[in-house]
């Protein structure tokens, strides 16, 4: 499956999505066609498009940022593509999400929690995912590995794998991936019955 370069490299504001391989990351969030996708913190929306892309029209992706001109720009983006599947929302990731309860399949977290403090600021974050997710659903989170890097977020912000799976399990999830990107990561979780 090709991955299209096309307009995203037009739109205001950076995105991890061809810092690494898209279609390792796609490949291991095993999207199927009628998924719902949560996108939170999600940007210019690179990877709620191609969500949107693999989920098809009975699917859908709720992508969702604290900054409403990303998320015009992802709408006009979406618009310019045909897909007519993705809800933009601007919202707080660190407030009730305005989602329906145990509807998402994947929610998914590229490259935001190091603007956080997760003793703090992950008991509302990681119990609302709880609370959206179906009972199947499953978090996954990019993050840039705790390295000193000539770019990212500095080295005492970011999150090392031990560090989100430390911050994450107390709210009812159980890690069961971990996949080395370059420069990042992805770890996932599940909901633990």
């Amino acid at each position: 499956m090709g991955y299209n370069h096309g307009h995203s490299h037009r739109r205001r504001g950076s995105s991890s999505f061809f810092v690494h391989d898209p279609e390792l990351v796609f490949g291991e969030l095993k999207l199927k066609e009628g998924d719902l996708f949560l996108d939170l913190g999600c940007g210019v929306g690179d990877y709620s498009l191609q969500a949107a892309k693999i989920v098809g029209v009975s699917g859908l992706v709720y992508a969702l940022d604290i900054r409403e001109e990303l998320l015009d720009g992802l709408a006009e983006e979406a618009d310019l593509q045909g897909l007519k599947n993705i809800r933009t929302k601007v919202s707080d990731i660190n407030s009730p999400l305005a989602i329906t309860d145990n509807c998402i399949d994947v929610c998914f977290i590229a490259t935001v929690l190091h603007l956080f403090n997760l003793n703090e600021d992950g008991k509302i974050l990681f119990n609302e995912i709880h609370r959206v997710l179906k009972p199947d659903g499953r978090l996954a989170i990019i993050e840039c590995k705790k390295e000193d890097l000539p770019f990212g977020p500095p080295i005492h912000l970011r999150n090392s794998p031990e560090e989100l799976e430390a911050a994450i399990i107390p709210y009812g999830f159980e890690k069961f991936s971990y996949v080395n990107l370059g420069y990042n990561y992805m770890i996932q979780f599940d909901v633990k019955c």
